[in-house]
């Protein structure tokens, strides 16, 4: 669909321009480092994490203290050379989420900040993208943002007054960046059961004017 690639595009532009001046002033986040100490707790000494998308690296040095080894690849070449900066990652590659193509090479997986710029459309897609990435039994991170009811009906008429083909949960903020898409709990949860892949454990934080929700989750395991 043409829109959602032009919104794509525009926001992979964006945070090529903010990548500078990203690390700056990075915004409130409650659980995002205890999930991702969790998350690293399931790989053996040594193994190797998927930060997927890595943006600037934020988390990189919390994998390199737990004794592992972080690849992260990110559509954004403005981001990837920033995250390339920390000299922490053992292999960068400028990849989105949606052509994502690993076949069982790493431990664990991390998608944080990130699921917010994926349209529906593509939800399935990546996250068998990420399931795939990881050996089977492996776990996964991932947080989605969650909004309230008044802003997404704002979103939704704004949407309809401007003619975009969109669905309820996605939000464009003016007319080309800033867009995100937030399916809510439920369809979440069906998405990640269509894959395969079962919820350990789940928390809410509700931050500075929206939500977060944080799903630690384990694919399939080999075997009958």
């Amino acid at each position: 669909m043409d829109w959602l690639r032009e919104r794509r595009a525009a926001v992979e532009a964006q945070y090529d321009d903010e990548a500078p001046d990203y690390s700056d002033d990075f915004y409130p986040t409650t659980s995002h480092g205890a999930f991702v100490e969790r998350l690293l707790a399931t790989c053996p000494p040594g193994g190797a994490v998927l930060d997927a998308p890595c943006g600037t690296g934020r988390y990189f040095a919390l994998v390199r203290a737990a004794g592992r080894r972080v690849v992260g690849i990110d559509q954004s070449a403005g981001m990837l050379a920033q995250a390339q900066g920390r000299g922490i990652a053992i292999r960068l590659e400028h990849v989105g989420l949606q052509e994502l193509a690993f076949d069982h090479e790493f431990d664990a997986s991390m998608t944080i900040d990130a699921m917010e710029n994926i349209p529906p459309e593509d939800w399935p897609a990546v996250l068998a993208n990420l399931h795939r990435a990881v050996r089977p039994g492996g776990h996964l991170y991932l947080t989605v943002e969650e909004s309230n009811d008044a802003d997404l009906d704002e979103a939704e008429n704004l949407a309809r007054a401007r003619g975009w083909p969109a669905v309820r949960g996605e939000m464009v903020e003016g007319d080309t960046a800033g867009y995100h898409y937030y399916p809510g709990r439920d369809r979440v949860l069906g998405w990640l059961e269509a894959e395969g892949l079962e919820v350990v454990d789940e928390q809410y934080d509700e931050e500075d004017g929206w939500g977060y929700r944080h799903f630690l989750v384990r694919g399939r395991q080999s075997g009958p």
